[in-house]
């Protein structure tokens, strides 16, 4: 390996070491089951972050989120739907701390959770007249929490599916994206149709719905008489990363949020191109709800006042996920189909 290689994968290797598998899958995992639907996160647990970083990634983070006076139109919404939290004057809030910048927990006291997900929940807490009161659960424990009544919301990384529909309400607040990233100073400088990925080594998690994406690419390269390109797989993201950095692989394909916080932290990394997570649908992560228990449309009313007043672009720029931006939440659009 050459000497600036090793340099690269030196400085990785302590930016990334915490992103683990979650990096790779979040986002567009796909499974069939209405729990554990087309389209995000499967995270295994907390993670604490060390790294040299342009976000503030301690637990004086969460001194610095935006907050918002109660939204009247909302409070009056939420009095009339007859929901009643589940904690007297709080918004009970599941989220997983699996990975920056969506959400984990901070480095200094591996308690507070942050991330632009935590964010959204406060801010919607706010509105709503609530204290937020977070929980930091596992993934496979969100469905049943929330529909139980364990939970009022969830907010982790939730992409809206037909099938997810039939138990729960959502209001969208963020766009399912995803990110082809190569080196910092590779020559590559897009990647948006399959031609720009033939003969390319691409690491992409399996089972995934990027997967799908890049294997629909590489078979049509063969039929155009291109190379088709290879896709590589790997454990965590940490390794992908390192693989990257080292030259062992041309391309990551993978959640955006986890591209754009690689490439701000280490300086290694750059995103050129990005898809829908839905691609060719359309995929939008959502605030999620029990189904039919009168939250969600006051849940949409504030998210659709901060996209309005600007204090949702705050949110999302704290993050670097301005790309990921919602020009209005919607109340169950249309999901991903049915597998």
């Amino acid at each position: 390996m050459p000497s600036t290689s090793r340099r690269r994968a030196g400085l990785l290797l302590s930016a990334l070491t915490a992103l683990a598998l979650t990096g790779l899958t979040a986002c567009s995992a796909v499974v069939s089951d209405a729990a554990q639907g087309t389209g995000d996160s499967d995270p295994a647990g907390g993670t604490s972050v060390a790294a040299e970083s342009p976000f503030d990634l301690t637990s004086a983070n969460a001194d610095e989120r935006p907050r918002i006076d109660p939204i009247p139109e909302a409070v009056a919404a939420l009095k009339a739907s007859g929901f009643e939290p589940v904690q007297a004057g709080k918004l009970t809030v599941a989220h997983s701390a699996y990975e920056p910048p969506l959400g984990f927990l901070a480095e200094d006291d591996n308690r507070t959770l942050l991330g632009i997900e935590p964010d959204i929940a406060q801010l919607v807490a706010d509105g709503l007249g609530l204290e937020y009161a977070p929980e930091n659960v596992a993934w496979a424990d969100w469905p049943l929490g929330v529909e139980s009544g364990k939970y009022d919301v969830v907010v982790s990384n939730v992409t809206v599916t037909e099938e997810r529909k039939d138990l729960f309400d959502f209001a969208t607040h963020r766009n399912d994206v995803l990110a082809f990233s190569v080196q910092a100073d590779s020559e590559i400088d897009s990647i948006s149709e399959a031609k720009d990925v033939a003969g390319l080594k691409v690491v992409v998690g399996s089972g995934t719905n990027q997967e799908k994406i890049l294997l629909d690419w590489f078979a049509q390269n063969e039929q155009n008489g291109l190379p088709a390109g290879e896709p590589v797989y790997f454990d965590d993201n940490a390794a992908a990363q390192l693989a990257l950095a080292s030259g062992r692989v041309d391309a990551l394909f993978g959640p955006n949020p986890t591209a754009a916080f690689a490439a701000a932290v280490s300086g290694e990394s750059k995103v050129v191109g990005t898809l829908n997570g839905g691609f060719p649908e359309n995929a939008q992560i959502g605030v999620t709800t029990a189904k039919g228990n009168g939250l969600i449309d006051p849940v949409a009313i504030v998210l659709n006042a901060i996209i309005e007043d600007g204090t949702y672009a705050t949110a999302l720029e704290r993050w670097d996920l301005s790309d990921e931006a919602v020009a209005e939440s919607l109340v169950n659009p249309p999901g991903l189909p049915r597998p």
